[in-house]
């Protein structure tokens, strides 16, 4: 991880992201942006006053907080925070933020500049998958690409969680952040 006094001098200095803690490509992303010197702050879940974040490998170069996103008060905080933010990113299935009360609309209607990323395992809407659990096994059978990771006639091995989490999903979320 970069010392904080070299963050200025990154692409992404000064770039304020609020991230909801998931598994898996959200955090990915947020780790790369990151990397390249935005100030990451992922909202945690507390137990017992004491936050409760992953600090996975993903976890580097960004700060913590705990919010209790499914409190009336958590959400005027979070509401708070995404009024400052450049960059607010969600993990969560359709529909599980717009009843929380910190959808797209609500949040874009407090801060109209914020970049809304939202990582869905088969996207908002279109999909019979789409109130699915998306996992980077599930991702990579039904594409096809588990067939690559097999030798000669051997049953595909599925690979750590870098090809369709990470790969296919992390990176894009990040790339579309920053397009």
């Amino acid at each position: 991880s970069m010392a904080r006094s070299n963050m200025a001098d990154m692409a992404l200095a000064g770039v304020k992201v609020l991230e909801l803690e998931g598994i898996g490509p959200c955090p990915l992303a947020a780790c790369v942006l990151a990397d390249f010197g935005a100030d990451v702050v992922t909202v945690c879940k507390a137990q017992g006053g004491i936050v409760l974040s992953q600090q996975d490998p993903v976890s580097r170069g960004k700060r913590s907080i705990a919010i209790d996103i499914k409190s009336r008060e958590g959400v005027k905080v979070l509401k708070r925070l995404a009024a400052s933010a450049d960059v607010f990113l969600e993990p969560f299935r359709p529909g599980v933020v717009e009843k929380l009360g910190i959808g797209p609309e609500v949040l874009c209607s407090v801060n109209p500049k914020l970049i809304y990323g939202r990582m869905t395992g088969f996207g908002q809407g279109g999909s019979e998958y789409r109130q699915m659990a998306g996992h980077d096994s599930n991702y990579i059978a039904l594409s096809g690409l588990l067939d690559f990771f097999r030798r000669g006639t051997e049953k595909p091995f599925p690979p750590a969680n870098f090809a369709g989490d990470y790969a296919g999903g992390g990176m894009i979320l990040a790339m579309g952040v920053l397009l």
